[in-house]
């Protein structure tokens, strides 16, 4: 079997199970089972598989099949300018979760010395990106999940940046730890209506702990917020990402515990996706 007639076959698998993504991720799944360039096997299309290679892919195949995210099946995901090794106990990185990074960084073009807490830090995608791009700031990485934590810091010592990061294992509850100058989040916050009618390919693979935010999806959110009115310094920034129509009570929430909302972010889709608010009381 070539490399044609395996992509032809891997195809129409994924699409009969009704993945929508059918034909590129055949694509990508035979040059990660190969370990050869997708441009390479597109130039070798009559090119020869051995025995081992077409079982490999078929069983990579089969995990797709069942909506099994590409990120876990690889334990790899690119983020920001880094590729981060995630798992089952963390959340997938999304694109755009980006926006946030990219707003903070102009917000902080010229600032230094920032300390910077991560709330559900989880792969660390998120600060380990701003300290990445910000060589003398400092950050707590803050998880409820032990086993994100250990994810979190898996990245931080690749990406080099496991000096200037501390994890912490704890609810925001029992938080206590420091002052802070930015504290960035992209908190729980699916509803239960929305939970139970996720893709099964999310729902059925990443953390439950990361992605609901109870009945009406802000029973987390406003843990943070009220948190973070006492261990953020005067001035200091609260960035968060938030669901599909919450930017209202979101806002207004932020608002009533002493914040001003500096910006709204949209996503890909023009959706009010992150929420920017300075502390001012």
């Amino acid at each position: 079997m070539n490399f044609r007639n395996i992509l032809e076959k891997g195809t129409l698998i994924l699409k009969n199970n009704s993945i929508l993504t059918a034909s590129s991720d055949a694509e990508m799944l035979l040059s990660i089972s190969t370990r050869k360039s997708r441009e390479k096997i597109l130039l070798n299309l009559e090119q020869e598989l051995n025995k081992n290679e077409i079982k490999n892919y078929i069983k990579i195949i089969n995990k797709r099949k069942k909506k099994e995210p590409i990120s876990f099946i690889t334990g790899k995901r690119f983020f920001w300018k880094s590729e981060f090794i995630i798992n089952k106990n963390v959340l997938t990185p999304r694109f755009e979760t980006e926006f946030l990074v990219e707003e903070l960084l102009k917000i902080y073009k010229f600032s230094n010395n920032i300390n910077v807490l991560d709330i559900g830090v989880g792969s660390g995608c998120i600060l380990i990106s701003l300290l990445k791009e910000k060589i003398k700031w400092k950050g707590v990485g803050l998880d409820i999940s032990g086993l994100a934590i250990k994810n979190g810091n898996i990245n931080a010592k690749i990406q080099q940046v496991s000096n200037r990061i501390r994890f912490v294992n704890s609810d925001i509850d029992k938080f206590f730890l420091g002052k802070y100058d930015l504290i960035v989040t992209n908190p729980p916050y699916v509803n239960k209506v929305e939970y139970n009618n996720l893709d099964l390919g999310v729902k059925g693979y990443e953390p439950k702990i990361a992605l609901y935010g109870g009945v009406d999806g802000l029973r987390i959110i406003e843990k943070i917020v009220k948190k973070s009115k006492y261990i953020l310094k005067k001035k200091g920034i609260l960035a968060m990402e938030i669901g599909i129509n919450q930017h209202y009570k979101v806002s207004k929430l932020l608002k009533n515990n002493g914040f001003f909302i500096l910006k709204t972010i949209k996503d890909y889709q023009n959706i009010k996706r992150c929420l920017i608010a300075k502390k001012i009381k």
